[in-house]
């Protein structure tokens, strides 16, 4: 077997491959004897007739197909082992010459995993955001803590008012006729949510339960139905019920039932420490951030357009495996949004592209750090990553290949690369309008 390679443009190459005409007979002859059976030759029992003979009968060709397949894979993987590629899109072949006498000539055009060109990664600046929680910060958690512990309780002998959980039901009308999608019953809206039509959730406020009354709105020009957008409608709403919300009252006996502390005053520095702890985490992931993207963009690499698609369609897998655990399909939410998968992939082009520039450029500081993994360190990531999916470190180890964990390493090294890049990076203050860091 020989090969030549030709460069294109965008890593794309091409392969010129000959195979001898030995190997191509030996190919000729397993597709013979996988095919046999279904010749059927005048004078023999179906199945039964020569090699010759059948060739002669039908033709060379008729054993062509698995005889390619034979022949042209193994001398490929061959021809990508001895020019250092790796390729990241389908081979499209192209016969130039075949026979039994002739053997093989074909080409292969592939794109290749393009060559990054580092630039300094070890040693950077980048900035690092400052930490600061204040007192607001801490009264603003603990009215979530307080609010997370309230009752609902009823509002009786009163009218509806901002903040109440209204029990309603309601028809919407176009022109004077109901329209699709704008009824409900026993519909339970908290008012200043914000979550039904600008100028609805006001316009409860004063009624009484028991009362039914119409409601002016004018539907949002970028509303989703194209029935609705922009649209004047009424809508007879019944007030069932009102509710509001009860809060617990902010003592000590408050931080016994919520916490292992006995005094508020306990509760509220054990607070500000967790919140302290959780924005120091955001700014060092954000520096982290900050420090692989001034990596990245210190190299230069020409990125293939078929590696940016592939990973547009990991990330609608993500984003449509997401969706359904929450029930709901993603094509459904696209419509609702006024978008088509198409549009969306538009909208992904980016972030997309940026992923694969960063996992190609931390590709190749892992290889130019050539960092050494221990079989304590894969062990320890196939245990974070069985913790991760939710399962038993055994369970996925049974779910490799004998000796193929080759990802479990590539998994270290991404690792070991982040925090030696992150490590050795020099960290600078924010500009000034971006210095604080609010723990919420």
């Amino acid at each position: 077997m020989a090969s030549t390679m030709e460069k294109k443009e965008n890593n794309v190459v091409v392969l010129t491959i000959d195979v001898p005409a030995a190997d191509f007979v030996d190919a000729l002859q397993r597709s013979f004897r996988k095919n046999a059976g279904r010749f059927n030759v005048p004078g023999f029992r179906k199945g039964k007739a020569p090699m010759q003979i059948v060739t002669k009968y039908y033709g060379e060709g008729v054993l062509y197909d698995d005889a390619i397949d034979f022949a042209a894979t193994p001398a490929y993987t061959a021809a990508i082992a001895e020019h250092g590629l790796e390729p990241v899109s389908r081979p499209d072949m192209d016969i130039l010459e075949i026979g039994r006498e002739k053997g093989i000539k074909f080409t292969v055009t592939v794109t290749v995993k393009p060559e990054v060109t580092l630039g300094q990664y070890f040693g950077v600046e980048a900035v690092m955001p400052e930490v600061s929680v204040s007192d607001d910060d801490v009264e603003k958690e603990l009215s979530r803590v307080q609010e997370r512990n309230s009752r609902m309780i009823p509002a009786e002998d009163r009218a509806v008012m901002n903040g109440d959980t209204a029990n309603i039901d309601y028809e919407g009308f176009l022109n004077g006729v109901p329209f699709e999608g704008g009824k409900g019953a026993s519909y339970d809206l908290k008012i200043g949510s914000n979550s039904f039509i600008p100028g609805f959730e006001e316009q409860l406020i004063g009624h009484n339960a028991g009362e039914t009354f119409d409601i002016d709105v004018t539907f949002p020009e970028d509303y989703h139905s194209e029935e609705l957008k922009g649209k004047a409608v009424v809508f007879t709403v019944t007030v069932n019920s009102v509710k509001t919300r009860e809060l617990p009252v902010l003592d000590d006996e408050f931080a016994k039932d919520v916490s292992e502390f006995d005094t508020l005053a306990e509760y509220r520095e054990s607070l500000k420490t967790k919140l302290l702890e959780n924005a120091t985490k955001r700014a060092e992931g954000t520096f982290e951030d900050n420090v692989i993207e001034t990596v990245v963009n210190n190299a230069t690499v020409d990125i293939p357009h078929v590696m940016v698609d592939n990973e547009i369609g990991h990330m609608l897998d993500e984003q449509r495996n997401s969706m359904r655990y929450q029930g709901i399909e993603l094509e459904q939410y696209l419509q609702y949004m006024g978008q088509t998968i198409d549009s969306y992939r538009e909208q992904l082009h980016e972030p997309a592209e940026k992923r694969v520039r960063s996992q190609l450029v931390l590709e190749a500081i892992g290889k130019a750090e050539n960092f050494e993994v221990t079989d304590e360190e894969i062990e320890a990531e196939i245990e974070r990553m069985a913790a991760m999916y939710n399962m038993k470190a055994e369970d996925l180890k049974s779910r490799f290949a004998p000796g193929e964990n080759s990802f479990v390493r590539d998994s270290v090294v991404h690792h070991k690369t982040i925090d030696k890049l992150t490590s050795s990076a020099i960290k600078v203050a924010p500009p000034a309008a971006d210095a604080a860091v609010e723990a919420e």
